[in-house]
């Protein structure tokens, strides 16, 4: 929720990414000059306020937050959050558990970030991990995948929750009224798939979803189903490919409505956004600016109205 009277502040982890802090530093620069948003940057202060001080930025809405440690890549997640609770990351997700401030962005590690969400935002009510998906295919802007790289053992009941955070992506990020749910699987008939698939189908048909049955990889661009629901091992190695053909281009040249969703650390009890990284500076604004968007349509909201209407029509 935003703070009453106040414009909406997001919190930068100034210390994470392959460029930092120089190039995060410079993103929030970017971003408080070409968007009503306030930008606490975290990290070392002496480190930050020297970077800080390249700009002419004391016109701004731009502080600094004193974090002596930060997460490396290759760093152990759980054990780094709870040894450093002193880093970037954590006093970033502490800062939102505390309610100063309604977003937060990092080009950490991907574990380091979600290990700090879930540790200090927790999960949302009904919602038992935590995905990251969006749309990876240009030629089918339409059509979103869930889990692209979190969950790899997964039960049905996960991908159910895939399915309503897809469900409600599409409906306030692509102004779909009343999203297709397709589960990807290996044939079209019900009795095709693993158990995993097998159970997730018949649950599926029971949420309420727009539920269509699977869907086969060579329907995947087709259009036919807005939401793609799979487990991580599937939609990783799917993602990837998709990568190496050039169907998925980064931000820069991507609609910035599709890609407002994308990178977010859904079925947190907060807006989350995980940057690449490699994110230079104008890809930092940009992501700031989508974390400040996703404020505002109150996602979080929107997806624990869906869960709860959802959990009620399957009787859990």
């Amino acid at each position: 929720m935003v703070r009453a009277d106040q414009r909406i502040r997001i919190v930068v982890d100034a210390m994470g990414g392959d460029y930092a802090p120089s190039e995060i530093v410079k993103g929030a620069v970017l971003a408080a000059e070409k968007t009503d948003v306030e930008v606490a940057l975290v990290g070392p202060t002496d480190i930050v306020e020297a970077e800080l001080a390249k700009y002419d930025a004391s016109h701004l809405p731009i502080g600094c937050i004193r974090a002596d440690e930060f997460i490396k890549e290759g760093e152990n997640p759980a054990l780094a959050v709870r040894r450093k609770p002193n880093a970037s990351i954590a006093v970033a997700a502490k800062m939102m558990k505390e309610g100063e401030a309604e977003g937060l962005i990092s080009a950490g590690p991907t574990g380091a970030i979600v290990a700090s969400a879930i540790q200090y935002l927790g999960m949302m009510e009904g919602i038992e991990r935590p995905v990251i998906g969006g749309a990876i295919f240009d030629p089918a802007p339409n059509t979103v995948v869930f889990d692209c790289g979190v969950n790899i053992d997964c039960k049905p009941y996960h991908l159910l929750t895939f399915a309503v955070v897809g469900s409600v992506y599409c409906k306030k990020l692509l102004n779909i009224t009343n999203p297709t749910i397709g589960l990807l699987n290996i044939g079209a008939e019900e009795s095709k798939g693993n158990q995993l698939t097998k159970e997730t189908y018949r649950l599926l048909q029971r949420s309420g979803l727009n539920f269509i049955g699977n869907i086969e990889g060579n329907q995947i661009m087709s259009g036919r189903a807005n939401v793609l629901v799979c487990d991580a091992f599937v939609g990783n190695i799917l993602f990837k490919f998709v990568e190496s053909l050039g169907l998925f281009k980064d931000s820069a040249g991507r609609d910035e409505k599709r890609d407002l969703g994308g990178g977010l650390i859904w079925g947190v009890n907060g807006i989350v956004r995980k940057l690449h990284g490699s994110s230079r500076a104008p890809h930092v604004a940009v992501k700031i600016n989508h974390v400040k968007q996703a404020v505002e349509v109150d996602l979080i909201g929107a997806i624990k109205s869906e869960l709860t209407t959802i959990i009620k029509e399957i009787k859990l």
